[in-house]
């Protein structure tokens, strides 16, 4: 299939896009993007014009939403804000060392820091909402603008290669088209090529 075709019934096709850099914030709603993340937000604008996109759904915080605004400008389709979409909650507060928080919540599936979510309880609300647009919208070539951890626990469901080594290595922003016939997930393909 080319990458203008539309899919089939029953193929659907998730571009989950990671956000691009921001400027850091304690705000975690209202983060915008720094000027680099807006430069690389402008290539993901230009890695999706070609893959025939019908639908955007993002995170409802404005470093997802302002990566993919430019595709949404391009197509003329609105961005659906979706609440699940946005990133995991590590805790209530601040971690001190947040590389060690983040190995400690991968290397036990169910344990949580205060206030935050486990990698379990993540996943199960990243996977719910993949579900839901796999069964909303069958047929559709969709761009899900959201976070890097949900992101990898949510492809984690679906193939054990995406882990905590994984997430390491993903970049800022990211673009992977996760193809799926019906609700069965088929593969992952990177679209996003580091400059």
């Amino acid at each position: 299939m080319s990458f203008t075709e539309k899919a089939t019934p029953n193929e659907t096709c998730l571009f989950f896009a990671r956000h691009a850099h921001s400027v850091y914030s304690a705000d975690e709603y209202g983060r915008p993007l720094s000027e680099r993340g807006y430069q690389d937000a402008q290539r993901v604008t230009e890695i999706l014009k070609t893959e025939n996109i019908n639908r955007i759904l993002s995170s409802p915080y404005r470093r997802a939403i302002e990566t993919v605004e430019g595709i949404s400008r391009f197509l003329g389709i609105e961005i659906e804000r979706k609440e699940d979409f946005k990133e995991r909650v590590v805790a209530s507060h601040p971690v001190e060392d947040f590389a060690l928080a983040m190995a400690k919540l991968w290397g036990d599936e169910q344990f949580a820091w205060p206030g935050g979510e486990s990698n379990q309880t993540a996943r199960a609300r990243g996977v719910h909402a993949v579900n839901r647009v796999l069964e909303t919208y069958p047929g559709e070539n969709i761009v899900i603008a959201t976070h890097g951890n949900l992101m990898v626990l949510t492809m984690n469901q679906f193939d054990s290669r995406y882990d905590f080594s994984f997430w390491k290595q993903l970049a800022m922003p990211d673009v992977y088209k996760l193809t799926f016939e019906g609700m069965q997930w088929r593969e992952a393909r990177r679209l996003w090529v580091p400059q």
